[in-house]
């Protein structure tokens, strides 16, 4: 029995068999209940050593489920809506989610859950922050192997971008970036994060017609989260008594952060050259 479960690569039905057996036998189950009982088991391993070892080739920075994401705490999400979003659907479309809104707010939690739940689903999955990525992107490039290096990134259904906007970036690396979008478009789906609104965008990719381009191939198809909130680590650092009352919400001075979201894509002509240019509603969030 051994020898010939280590030849079907079924460890959980070896580990299983003799005991079960037992007590089948004792219990008086029938052949059929105890084959199914005994593959299931094994089902059951299988698909436990899959989660764990997709989840560490993802790279995610730690692991929550939505479940443990504080909607109360964040009004301005739609619960039933995110959770319609665990379906994958977007991602079985090869379509994107884009999760805007200012730091502290859960905007990477949403998108690790949503990968979780890929990864459960056994779609392919890869967490990178941007700086990370472009970085790689950079070596490749200096390296000839550009090419190759793309490739890598077309191979997961869902390819997880973090802080979107938290630093600028230069010229060239924001062209290989648009390189990276544009190679995925309709192919597979990209669920990012980002602190800053699309008005924000030109700023930066450094360059307003290429951030419309990036932005054209993600938002066509695509959810956008808008979190208009308070931080999370903020709130955890009152409670601790670490901050004082000038550090609450809405203790008066600073901006308010603004997210745009895009209305319609329109063409106007400027200088001799046709450009995209976003009409936007602008939406307030609460301060920080």
């Amino acid at each position: 029995m051994a020898v010939l479960c280590e030849r079907l690569k079924l460890p959980e039905v070896a580990r299983l068999a003799a005991s079960w057996a037992q007590q089948a036998a004792a219990e008086h189950w029938t052949y059929s209940q105890y084959l199914a009982d005994v593959l299931q088991a094994e089902t059951t391993a299988r698909q436990t050593r899959y989660v764990v070892s997709h989840t560490q080739m993802a790279h995610l920075p730690f692991h929550k489920t939505v479940d443990q994401f504080d909607f109360a705490f964040q009004p301005s999400l739609d619960e039933r809506h995110v959770r319609q979003l665990l379906t994958l659907q977007w991602v079985d479309a090869a379509e994107n989610l884009m999760v805007l809104g200012p730091p502290g707010v859960g905007k990477t939690p949403l998108i690790v859950a949503m990968a979780l739940q890929a990864i459960a689903q056994r779609i392919p999955v890869y967490f990178i922050t941007i700086q990370d990525l472009v970085a790689d992107l950079r070596k490749a490039w200096e390296d000839n192997r550009f090419t190759t290096r793309l490739g890598q990134y077309l191979r997961p259904r869902l390819l997880c971008i973090d802080e979107v906007g938290y630093l600028p970036l230069n010229t060239l690396d924001a062209h290989r970036f648009f390189r990276l979008v544009s190679a995925r478009y309709e192919r597979g789906s990209l669920a990012l994060t980002s602190n800053k609104g699309f008005v924000d965008w030109g700023h930066v990719f450094g360059d307003p017609v290429l951030a419309t381009a990036i932005l054209d191939r993600l938002v066509y198809h695509s959810t956008i989260l808008n979190i208009r909130g308070d931080s999370y680590r903020l709130r955890e650092k009152r409670r601790a008594g670490m901050l004082g009352e000038a550090a609450a919400p809405h203790a008066g001075g600073g901006t308010p952060m603004t997210v745009g979201v895009p209305v319609r894509l329109k063409r106007r002509a400027d200088d001799g050259f046709c450009a995209l240019a976003w009409s936007f509603r602008t939406v307030i969030n609460h301060r920080l």
